[in-house]
């Protein structure tokens, strides 16, 4: 039976998600049941395709991250794959009308973390990360909206202010691993040799700038998301503080983390505003 199937596909996928991020995974339960398994494709996609980039070592990544797209194209042709990760997004593409162009942006920045290890101007970074985190976050909207087109060119920048906020604040956060360990340099014009305080201060800024954007967005989000995508929002809002208050000298040497008590207490917070209808 391919409805017995098409489940397990998305059962996988969400197991995908809580491997890979806890914090994420906790936000997705906070959504209505009726949008979790479509947002738990979408993460598992992009998932899997960012780890071909960044942790196969050892393995042709050209090769691998090709196929993965090509097998993707065929799964949506078809409608159906024994991939269950691309079989569940194909699944929620069709389902909620997934442009082509959104998941064409994502792979092609994710190509570029193949062989691009530094970007010298805004443009580049801007390209970036509109093909990394924006469209992502466009793809959830989507399923948020289902189906609302005003809805959704409505609330199409907050939601891409949002992406770009958490990809900057994972910028900040692993800048030790992606110098070190991938070679990669997001920043334009910043030196990751010696991170300066006013450096990581104009990071901060734009990062803050986004997040306010994106919470005029949120406020907005049908039923159904609000409370989930709040709860990821007040999550990176801790950790951009966090990052804030430590040195630059730190952030260089160490991974910076929300513990998971304060992680409950940010979603016992949250769920207080939420209920309290102050969102």
């Amino acid at each position: 039976m391919k409805q017995l199937f098409d489940d397990t596909s998305f059962y996988c996928s969400k197991i995908v998600t809580k491997k890979y991020s806890t914090s994420f995974s906790l936000a997705v339960k906070m959504l209505s049941p009726k949008i979790r398994t479509g947002i738990y494709s979408i993460y598992a996609f992009v998932r899997f395709a960012d780890e071909i980039v960044d942790s196969f070592y050892g393995y042709d990544k050209n090769e691998l991250i090709n196929k993965f797209e090509a097998d993707y194209y065929i799964a949506l042709e078809s409608g159906i794959s024994l991939n269950p990760i691309l079989n569940s997004f194909q699944n929620t593409v069709k389902k909620y009308n997934i442009t082509n162009d959104l998941v064409q942006a994502f792979l092609t920045s994710m190509k570029l973390d193949l062989n691009k290890n530094d970007y010298k101007t805004v443009d580049e970074y801007n390209s970036y990360i509109y093909g990394s985190a924006d469209v992502v976050g466009l793809m959830c909207l989507k399923v948020f909206v289902n189906g609302d087109d005003d809805k959704y060119e409505s609330l199409k920048d907050a939601a891409m202010k949002l992406g770009s906020a958490f990809q900057k604040v994972n910028f900040l956060r692993d800048l030790k691993d992606d110098y070190e360990i991938l070679n990669r340099s997001y920043f334009p014009g910043v030196d990751l040799k010696q991170l300066s305080s006013n450096a990581k201060l104009q990071i901060i800024a734009e990062i803050e700038d986004d997040f306010d954007n994106a919470y005029k967005g949120i406020k907005k989000l049908p039923l159904e998301a609000k409370f989930g995508v709040y709860t990821a929002y007040v999550y990176y809002k801790r950790l951009l503080h966090k990052l804030k208050k430590t040195p630059s000298k730190d952030i260089l040497t160490t991974r910076i983390r929300v513990s998971n008590p304060m992680k409950l207490s940010l979603l016992a917070k949250s769920f207080l505003v939420f209920k309290l209808n102050l969102l």
